[in-house]
């Protein structure tokens, strides 16, 4: 297929009928006469020989091509939007422009904060949106990237993609303050017979992972998708947790929560921030990065908030 050929004002108008599955509100979205947007269609079901919509009762259903194109139509235009706002140049100080970074709420806790202040300063026309990211990332990693700017990520989840290393960190094991029969520290045996409390599924973290290798399946009795939840759900229970060291630093003093070394090595933690290649050489995704190592590296030059207990 020839893309000089292709009309790319085809992309949105397809993505307009396949999300409003009607022809005069795709019109309206797409700022179209009802007629103009019948003959986008008319031309898209040409070019796919498939009728993409068809009429059920009083509306439109997708054909079972139309529903694939559907889940592909969304991160296209958002990539093709983002090659056309590449910048040759970017001046931070003057610039209105929006970065949008998926992370867990972590990432945006530990090093989004850091990150945001600096911008506050340095770049007071910039805003960012953090968007939460899920536990389907890893299966539809292009198509996340295709809609942002980055992803705060540790290395172990994704390869294949440019990234910067921001700073490292280490888990930690969590467990509330009047859990008598942890008094004197963890051992290998409390991880497999106390219960857990676990981020969205109990091998997303790859110290948890790592427990498979020692022969331990550690019970979950509650899991949820957010770090920071961790330590309600661990406080006034006999419930362990494993959470980052530089997170748990972060946690209120009346928590009812303390920190502990973790009975065994767990691998340490590198936080990244990786990106789609199409931003490679845009101007103001160069600064972008460059502001984010300058706050990795500050953030990499602290002292590691020790647990009590070590």
């Amino acid at each position: 297929m020839n893309l000089a050929t292709l009309d790319l004002n085809l992309l949105p108008a397809l993505r307009a009928l396949l999300e409003e599955r009607n022809v005069t509100r795709a019109g309206q979205r797409l700022g179209l006469s009802q007629p103009a947007t019948s003959a986008a269609l008319a031309r898209l079901r040409k070019h796919f020989d498939d009728q993409l919509l068809i009429r059920a009762s009083n509306a439109y259903t997708p054909t079972p091509l139309g529903a694939a194109l559907l889940t592909m139509t969304g991160p296209a235009c958002d990539l093709l939007e983002r090659v056309f706002t590449c910048q040759a140049s970017f001046e931070p100080a003057t610039a209105e422009r929006e970065f949008t970074l998926l992370s867990s709420d972590y990432g945006a806790a530990v090093f989004g904060t850091r990150l945001a202040r600096v911008l506050h300063t340095e770049a007071p026309g910039v805003r960012l949106r953090f968007q939460q990211v899920g536990p389907t990332l890893v299966d539809s990693i292009t198509d996340f990237l295709g809609t942002a700017d980055g992803l705060l990520l540790p290395h172990g989840v994704i390869t294949g993609y440019p990234s910067l290393d921001l700073y490292t960190d280490r888990w930690v094991c969590l467990v509330a303050d009047d859990h008598e029969e942890v008094a004197n520290g963890l051992t290998l045996a409390d991880l497999a017979h106390l219960p857990w409390a676990v981020y969205q599924r109990t091998h997303d973290a790859p110290a948890t992972r790592q427990l498979a290798l020692l022969g331990i399946e550690p019970r979950v009795e509650v899991s949820v998708g957010s770090f920071q939840l961790l330590p309600a759900m661990v406080a006034g229970t006999r419930r362990i947790a494993l959470i980052q060291e530089r997170l748990a630093a972060l946690i209120g003093p009346h928590s009812g929560v303390r920190a502990l070394p973790c009975p065994f090595d767990p691998v340490p933690l590198t936080e990244a921030l990786w990106w789609h290649p199409v931003h490679t050489q845009d101007a103001a995704h160069q600064w972008l990065r460059e502001t984010a190592a300058r706050v990795g590296t500050e953030l990499q030059e602290q002292t590691h908030p020790h647990p009590s207990g070590e």
